[in-house]
């Protein structure tokens, strides 16, 4: 167990990714503006983000690109390109669902006159 915390402290971006998580999560669940609430999902998202590429750094590494055919593959001198595809996948899904959150909050301002989600149910029911 201390050695869980020991860690911790020798890699402070993990402690930065669960704050910023556990910041949006808290966000997303008590307010109830619902831009708030897509704001606590974009922080959410982007400590999703760099989470990734926290963990994609790899000291020493280089681009994943066999040099020579004759030589065996080091698999330890290479960087890892999953993480980096699954970066850039979730940045573009981020700005779609925030862009698409966004104009959903207009059509329901527009509707209903308000964002606030107790007003909304209200109206509704």
């Amino acid at each position: 167990m201390v050695d869980a915390f020991l860690a911790v402290f020798h890699r402070p971006n993990f402690l930065t990714f669960v704050i910023l998580f556990l910041w949006g999560f808290y966000v997303m669940v008590t307010r109830y503006n619902l831009v708030k609430k897509l704001i606590g999902m974009y922080l959410v998202q982007t400590s999703v983000i760099f989470f990734l590429v926290s963990i994609s750094v790899k000291k020493g590494a280089t681009v994943p690109v066999l040099l020579s055919i004759t030589e065996p593959v080091q698999a330890a001198s290479y960087a890892n390109p999953l993480p980096h595809a699954l970066t850039l996948t979730a940045i573009v899904v981020g700005v779609a669902t925030t862009g698409v959150g966004l104009a959903l909050c207009g059509a329901i301002y527009r509707k209903y006159g308000s964002l606030d989600e107790q007003e909304i149910l209200g109206k509704l029911e």
